[in-house]
């Protein structure tokens, strides 16, 4: 069977057309900075590599264009050749705690939960209509980054607000990327052939979580109500006052939806550097001596790296740290600088083996108390394999 999967980001799309037999990768690509300048995509098959620069203005856009890819560039004879289409979802509340397959009403849900995900539902809804149009007889399932968090106690999901607010709104920590770390989880356990460590995975991408694992359970994680909570990230703020959004509201005109959209569009790398929000133009003004550049930079380290503190002691120390998604696989400087502020934990780099790139990779030091590892995530291969076990 061939599925295809498709996680939609804030301004990315990526997708993975598998040979489910064997789990092999037909084709995968990514289309990214969806909605900012200099879009383009890169598809990989056979072995070769295709990018183009192209204006996408939207997610639908990027979709139409890959469907029409898959068939112009004779990957595929014709799109009946799809027997399922999963998509990642990232809000799913406290009604989906696994996989489904897509109905009207789970689209009908997704769409009253896009508030609590507001870069991330809707464009995940515009993937599963388009492709809902393009493949009407094919079956599509929905996999929740929330599912992964159900597992959290009561002290790690409840906040400390008036009880009501569970009991009659549901406002709870939810958590997301929990297909990415369920995925990690997995990794650590083919690795190391053990399945009751103390990991501490770190998805540190655009958007950014870490996630405190106890045997293969998540006992706490950064994101919260909604992905805005947590750690600094491209475009989010992460953990701030809550008091500030009435004081900007006041200062500014602006009503709180409008606050909340600067803190969810507007803030982290690019609200502090005023540059950008990829780390790559970040790294880039670094080495310019840009202040500001340097000055998000170190934030975003010291929100990480408290985070991590944080998990090590709730977890009464850590067998494993992890590093995943984009900046971390892909960011020598960030790993090392993150691991030697740990160095008080007995926590050591070996910076031979951190000189890489999206690759598994143990880089911890030999004498190091916790083994560090760089392990790229695959998302699209957990989407695709629920997927295939409800199509």
């Amino acid at each position: 069977m061939k599925i295809i999967s498709i996680n939609a980001g804030s301004s990315s799309l990526k997708f993975q057309l598998f040979n489910m037999d064997n789990e092999e990768v037909i084709v995968s690509g990514l289309f990214e900075r969806i909605g900012i300048d200099n879009s383009q995509y890169t598809l990989k098959y056979n072995g070769e590599k295709i990018t183009e620069e192209i204006d996408l203005p939207d997610h639908t856009t990027a979709v139409n264009i890959l469907l029409d890819k898959l068939i112009s560039l004779n990957i595929i004879n014709s799109l009946d050749e799809i027997d399922g289409v999963g998509h990642r979802v990232v809000q799913g509340g406290d009604k989906y705690d696994k996989s489904v397959i897509i109905t009207e009403e789970v689209i009908n849900d997704i769409e009253n939960l896009k508030e609590l995900a507001p870069l991330h539902n809707p464009a995940g809804l515009l993937g599963i209509r388009a492709f809902k149009e393009a493949l009407p007889n094919v079956k599509q399932v929905a996999v929740f980054d929330t599912a992964f968090h159900q597992t959290m106690p009561r002290e790690s999901y409840l906040y400390p607000v008036p009880y009501a607010w569970y009991r009659d709104y549901k406002v709870r920590k939810y958590g997301f990327h929990g297909t990415s770390h369920r995925f990690i989880v997995e990794q650590v356990k083919k690795i190391t052939g053990k399945d009751n460590l103390k990991i501490i995975s770190c998805h540190i991408g655009s958007g950014a979580s870490i996630a405190a694992v106890d045997s293969g359970k998540c006992i706490d994680t950064t994101m919260g109500f909604t992905p805005l909570a947590g750690i600094m990230m491209g475009t989010r703020s992460g953990d701030i006052d809550p008091s500030i959004i009435p004081y900007i509201m006041e200062k500014e005109g602006k009503n709180a939806s409008e606050v909340i959209d600067d803190l969810n569009k507007k803030s982290g790398l690019i609200g502090l550097s005023e540059v950008s929000s990829d780390y790559r133009d970040i790294q880039k003004g670094m080495s310019e001596g840009n202040d500001s550049c340097i000055l998000a930079n170190d934030k975003m380290i010291k929100t990480i790296v408290g985070y991590i503190a944080n998990y090590y002691v709730l977890l009464k120390g850590a067998d494993v740290i992890t590093f995943t998604a984009g900046l971390a696989e892909n960011s020598v400087a960030l790993r090392a600088t993150i691991i030697e502020k740990l160095a008080c934990l007995g926590i050591k780099i070996d910076s031979e083996a951190n000189d890489c790139n999206g690759e598994i990779r143990k880089i911890s030091a030999d004498d190091s108390s916790t083994l560090v590892y760089v392990i790229p995530t695959n998302e699209e291969l957990m989407i695709a394999r629920d997927t295939l076990n409800l199509v």
